[in-house]
């Protein structure tokens, strides 16, 4: 690929960055089942985030993993959403039909020379705590080979505006894979670019996606695109701290108990509803939520126990 297609490929991706409104969110649920509480809490939190600030908030569905989807769930989780009085602007997008926007960011980073093809297997890395570069010199046997992206030799310092300031050394995370041996695009390479291409500002989401943002960031400096702003919400877990969403009790909320699973996630937010807002409609809720949200009322907090909702989990 020439210096010109390089360009030309980075500048469609940054596209969507020029008709951003000043603060733009999103919601990225994978439709591996229906929504549960941890799913309530993060589109509670990001559709809060973005209506108090005024901005646009987005649904997107992340169906790349085609063996963990389950058949009807985003139809179910888009329902969901409805029901419980969540509106969002433009159409849904899914990942799997824009998957040459991705193969386009894929060439650009290749032509950089900031790839390189692994042949590793899940099972020969799994006593490593990050990968130590393996094959960067070139895959070790023939066969199928997944695309790494290779990180650079430098600190990465995430700025999370609930999180604090965490300051991460590229190298001691590994060269993330960005397209995996099944030829499927991975998350860390797809969730950047749709990002830019939509125009994202802000990103809210799970604590437990916060290890995964230096490597976004590095992605993002690579293709020459915006960083939006980062808020990590805090995970809902069992007593153990198990997350809720990998436990038996991570069951589907009940759209006809509406009011009474936001007022739960509200309080799981610490946002301190008033009591009487539990019999209110979803609408009323949702309006209370947007028009109260206090961020830093979740500063620091990674974790919250799901027992502090109440009986519905």
């Amino acid at each position: 690929m020439s210096d010109v297609s390089v360009s030309t490929a980075t500048a469609t991706i940054a596209t969507g960055s020029l008709q951003s409104s000043p603060y733009t969110g999103r919601f990225a649920p994978s439709p591996t089942g229906s929504l549960h509480l941890g799913s309530l809490v993060a589109a509670l939190g990001s559709f809060a985030d973005a209506r108090s600030r005024g901005g646009r908030w987005l649904v997107r569905m992340e169906d790349l993993d085609r063996g963990r989807l389950v058949a009807g769930s985003a139809a179910s989780i888009l329902r969901t959403l409805e029901l419980f009085g969540f509106s969002w602007e433009g159409t849904v997008e899914y990942q799997s039909a824009r998957t040459q926007h991705y193969a386009q960011a894929l060439e650009t980073l290749r032509a950089l020379g900031t790839t390189f093809e692994c042949s590793c297997s899940r099972r020969e890395l799994e006593s490593e705590t990050f990968y130590p570069g393996t094959c960067r010199a070139g895959p070790r046997r023939t066969g199928p080979t997944a695309v790494r992206f290779r990180v650079p030799e430098e600190r990465v310092r995430v700025e999370d505006r609930l999180q604090g300031i965490h300051e991460y050394t590229l190298s001691e995370c590994g060269d993330v894979i960005i397209r995996r041996r099944d030829g499927a695009f991975a998350y860390q390479l797809a969730v950047v670019v749709d990002d830019a291409l939509q125009g994202v500002t802000d990103v809210v989401r799970g604590a437990d996606l916060l290890p995964s943002t230096p490597w976004q960031i590095a992605l993002q400096r690579a293709l020459k695109v915006p960083t939006p702003r980062y808020a990590h919400l805090p995970l809902v877990t069992e007593l153990e701290g198990e997350k809720l969403a990998k436990s038996r009790r991570s069951v589907a909320i009940h759209p006809q108990a509406a009011g009474r699973e936001l007022f739960g996630a509200l309080t799981l937010l610490n946002q301190q509803p008033p009591a009487e807002l539990e019999s209110e409609p979803p609408a009323v809720i949702l309006g209370w939520a947007c028009a109260n949200w206090r961020p830093e009322r979740l500063a620091g907090v990674r974790e919250v126990p799901a027992a502090a909702y109440g009986t519905s989990v």
